[in-house]
């Protein structure tokens, strides 16, 4: 017999197929992602008459407090998504530097796996869902 085929993304995590505690989708994630950058830019002109590196470390920064304290950063919150481990599980202190980091890399947050979950996210063991 066949194995079975995941219908949807998080399937093989135990995640619902949509609603809260769902993989977050590609639209939210891109929005989010937007609003972090903006607010970043905006800060970085604020304070720095724009510095593309200010800008880059004020965005590192933001996720590295924000996803422990408030389960992810103010993009993903008001676009309604938070940071978990896969386990469903507080992600500590650690994860989100790593997750942050492969971030900033670019690279890893664009190579996902069927469940939608960059490498980034995988090398944290975390995963973006709905709130």
């Amino acid at each position: 017999m066949a194995d079975a085929v995941n219908t949807y993304p998080g399937e093989r995590l135990g995640y619902p197929a949509a609603g809260p505690g769902s993989t977050a989708r590609v639209g939210r994630r891109i929005g989010a992602l937007a609003i972090d950058w903006a607010a970043a830019v905006v800060l970085s002109i604020a304070f720095f008459q724009y510095d593309s590196l200010a800008t880059l470390v004020i965005f590192v920064v933001v996720q590295i407090l924000f996803i422990p304290t408030i389960g992810g950063s103010p993009g993903h919150r008001i676009l309604g998504m938070r940071v978990v481990q896969v386990n469903g599980a507080w992600v500590g202190l650690w994860r989100p530097i790593v997750r942050t980091v492969l971030l900033a890399v670019v690279i890893p947050a664009v190579i996902w796996d069927p469940d939608q979950r960059g490498l980034h996210d995988k090398a944290a063991g975390t995963a973006l869902i709905r709130a």
